[in-house]
C-alpha cells in the first residue's frame, strides 16, 4: 500500500518553528482521497507502512545547473560548487538533492535548510513513521509540458517549464504574463508520480536500509571485515579504471607516431621492440610512459585529465588528487622509481587539488 504525508504550506513553510503535532497535514493512501488531518490525529494510521513524504515548494529553493561537460555523472558537491553564487546561504547550511540530467545535459537541484529538514526528519522519526523517500509538491507534475496546478489553497507550477514554483492567484498572472509558453492546467497523477522527480534523501539523508538479524552476532568482526573488503573492491575498482584510462590514452598516442602498425596485441612489448629498433624514434617515449603509469600513477588514486609530448621538455599531463598530500606522494614515487618527474602548479580546485606533472625528456 502507497501512503503519503503531506505538509501543508500552511502548517511548515512560514517559520521554521511550528507544534509538529498540531500542525494541519494532509494524509493518503493508494487511490483514496486526501484527508486533511493533524500530525498528531495522523500517526496511529501511519504507523508501520512505507511513506513518502511530500513537501510544499515554500520550503525549498530548484535550480537547473548549465549544460555539464563531458559525460561522467558530477558528484552534488561539485554542482553545489557550480550554483553556490546563486544560492542566498553558505552552501554548509544547505542540503542539496540531485535529480537526472536533461537532454541538454543540465541537472535539476533541490535545495533545502540542512538542519530544518534533519529537524524534520528527527521529528517524523521519533513519532514511529518510516519515512522512504521525501520529494516536493511542484515537483511531481508530469513532466511532458509545462503545467500548473491548484494545490494546497495556491498554485504549484512546474512539469516541463525550467522552473518550480508556489505562487498565489496574483502571482500565477504575473507568470503567465511573461511567458511565452502556455502553462497548462494537470493534475498531481498520485497513481504514476513522474519517474524523474526528486528524492531529497540523498547524502547524509540517504535512507538506511537496516541489515541482517544475523549480523548482530559478530557485528565488530563483520564490520571490519566489510570495510577491509569494501576498501580494496573500490581501491581495486577506482585503480583498473585509471589504468584503462590511461591506457587507451596510450594507445591512442601510439597510433598516431607508428600508423603503420596496425594490429596491437601487447602495447608494452610492442613499445619494447620498437625502442630497440634504431628507426624508432619514438619508442622510448611511450615505454617510459607506461613506465610512469605502472610505477607511480598507477599505485595512487589521482585522475589523468589530459597528456601531452612536448619536445625537449617530455611528456606533460594534467592531473587532479584529493589532497596536497597525494601530489607530494607522487613525488615520493617519483624519486623511488628513478624517474625524472616534477610537479607544479598545484592549486585547490573546488574539492581537487590539481596540478601539472611533467616526466622529462632523457634522449
Amino acid at each position: 500500500m502507497n501512503s503519503w504525508l503531506y505538509l501543508t504550506a500552511t502548517g511548515f513553510s512560514h517559520s521554521a518553528e511550528f507544534d509538529f503535532d498540531t500542525a494541519p497535514v494532509l494524509v493518503g493512501h493508494d487511490l483514496q482521497p486526501f484527508a486533511h488531518t493533524t500530525l498528531r490525529e495522523a500517526v496511529g494510521g501511519l504507523q508501520g507502512r512505507g511513506i513518502t513524504l511530500i513537501l510544499p515548494m515554500e520550503m525549498c529553493s530548484w535550480l537547473l545547473t548549465e549544460p555539464w561537460p563531458g559525460k561522467r555523472r558530477p558528484t552534488a558537491q561539485a554542482l553545489a560548487f557550480a550554483v553556490e553564487e546563486q544560492l542566498a546561504e553558505d552552501l554548509e547550511h544547505l542540503h542539496i538533492a540531485v535529480g537526472a540530467v536533461d537532454a541538454q545535459q543540465r541537472y535539476p537541484l533541490l535545495i533545502v535548510h540542512k538542519q530544518r529538514f534533519k529537524t524534520l526528519l528527527d521529528q517524523l522519526h521519533e513519532r514511529g513513521l518510516n519515512i522512504v523517500s521525501v520529494q516536493v509538491d511542484a515537483d511531481l507534475l508530469p513532466h511532458d509540458q509545462a503545467c500548473m496546478a491548484w494545490w494546497g489553497g495556491r498554485w504549484i507550477v512546474g512539469g516541463a517549464l525550467e522552473a518550480r514554483l508556489a505562487v498565489s492567484v496574483q502571482g500565477l498572472a504575473l507568470i503567465k504574463a511573461r511567458m511565452s509558453t502556455a502553462l497548462v492546467a494537470r493534475n498531481i497523477d498520485w497513481s504514476a508520480l513522474p519517474g524523474g522527480a526528486i528524492n531529497l534523501l540523498q547524502g547524509d539523508f540517504r535512507r538506511q536500509v537496516p541489515g541482517w538479524p544475523w549480523q548482530q552476532l559478530s557485528a565488530s568482526a563483520l564490520l571490519v571485515f566489510a570495510l577491509a573488503l569494501g576498501f580494496t573492491h573500490l581501491r581495486s575498482s577506482f585503480l583498473e579504471g585509471q589504468a584503462a584510462q590511461i591506457y587507451a590514452m596510450s594507445e591512442q598516442r601510439f597510433k598516431i607516431l607508428y600508423p603503420e602498425q596496425t594490429r596491437i596485441v601487447d602495447l608494452s612489448a610492442e613499445l619494447k621492440a620498437l625502442q630497440q629498433d634504431p628507426r624508432g624514434t619514438q619508442g622510448g617515449h611511450m615505454v617510459r610512459l607506461l613506465q610512469l603509469t605502472e610505477q607511480v600513477i598507477g599505485a595512487s588514486s589521482v585522475q589523468v585529465q589530459r597528456m601531452e609530448w612536448r619536445a625537449n621538455i617530455g611528456w606533460v599531463l594534467s592531473i587532479t588528487a584529493g589532497s596536497f598530500a597525494q601530489i607530494e606522494q607522487l613525488r615520493e614515487r617519483g624519486a623511488q622509481s628513478a624517474l625524472p618527474i616534477t610537479l607544479d602548479n598545484a592549486s585547490q580546485q573546488g574539492s581537487r587539488v590539481q596540478a601539472m606533472l611533467t616526466l622529462g625528456d632523457e634522449s
